[in-house]
């Protein structure tokens, strides 16, 4: 039987990694010094394809510091169908990854699915895509299969985004191996209730990753550090357990449904990145303690 565990992805360091203040392997032991039982490996700002070196470094790094490597996550679009020839690259990059997953030792995977600009986000747009990209999942999953690997697709990018969404493109693919990494908070990027988004799709997840918002109306601009939602609503990040999302409901509902896999921090908010990932990394063992 499994046990829920805590742990933080790189992206949450990302400013720090940038300023070169950690490497990788440095992310890994902070995170297990921060007392976390995971790290998830989101390659910005290096590459693990070009440096097979790192992923030794990361793997001893995390067997020294007694966590595990949770998942491995990635960006692609598969919505090229105008050309086949970089869809087929496309597919073809992706596996390339699935084989830096397998020399990681994950057993989960995460890789986009495609990314249109919002006006072209249409439910008619997504219909006529799907089934192009229902293929291109089916290959990567039958392809990690062979490593006892899980790809999964996750909730962001506005396109592809909503919970019916998901749902739809998981159904459709029909792999057992294929599942969602469940963001909390990018439902909200779509204006929907993440309570509501994750009583819907809980059960699909392979991963969760708890991210928190602060929110306000599209009437009410609020400067500089915020975005838009695809309503026009404003969104800023926030340390889990800041934000306006009803976390204690949110984790109440993860915890009745039986989810028992790794919960994963993302932090993308203005704060330090440290600090805020200790503070949401404490917040997120307590909701689950509270739930």
């Amino acid at each position: 039987m499994r046990k829920m565990k805590v742990g933080l992805s790189t992206y949450s360091l990302q400013q720090a990694l940038d300023r070169k203040e950690l490497t990788v392997p440095d992310a890994v032991r902070w995170i297990a010094e921060q007392g976390g039982q995971h790290v998830e490996i989101v390659p910005m700002g290096f590459s693990l394809i070009d440096n097979p070196v790192l992923i030794e470094e990361i793997k001893a790094t995390a067997r020294e510091v007694g966590i595990d490597i949770s998942n491995y996550a990635i960006g692609a679009n598969f919505a090229v169908q105008e050309n086949v020839e970089t869809l087929e690259e496309e597919i073809q990059s992706v596996m390339r990854h699935v084989d830096v997953a397998a020399a990681l030792g994950v057993k989960l995977m995460r890789h986009d699915v495609a990314f249109r600009p919002a006006p072209e986000g249409t439910v008619a747009q997504f219909e006529a895509d799907l089934p192009v990209l229902v293929k291109a999942c089916q290959r990567i999953a039958d392809y990690a299969a062979g490593f006892g690997i899980t790809t999964s697709v996750e909730n962001h990018g506005y396109y592809v985004q909503s919970s019916e969404r998901i749902q739809r493109l998981l159904h459709e693919t029909g792999r057992e191996n294929f599942k969602t990494t469940l963001d909390i908070g990018n439902f909200l990027c779509v204006d929907e209730d993440p309570v509501s988004a994750v009583k819907n799709n809980i059960s699909y997840a392979s991963i969760v990753h708890a991210k928190d918002f602060y929110w306000r109306p599209s009437t009410r601009n609020p400067g500089e550090g915020w975005f838009q939602t695809s309503h026009g609503n404003y969104l800023r990040g926030a340390i889990v357990g800041h934000g306006d999302i009803d976390m204690p409901e949110v984790f109440r509902v993860m915890k009745q449904s039986g989810y028992d896999g790794y919960i994963s921090v993302e932090f993308e908010g203005m704060e330090d990145c440290r600090t805020a990932s200790r503070i949401a990394m404490d917040n997120v063992r307590r909701l689950w303690d509270e739930a």
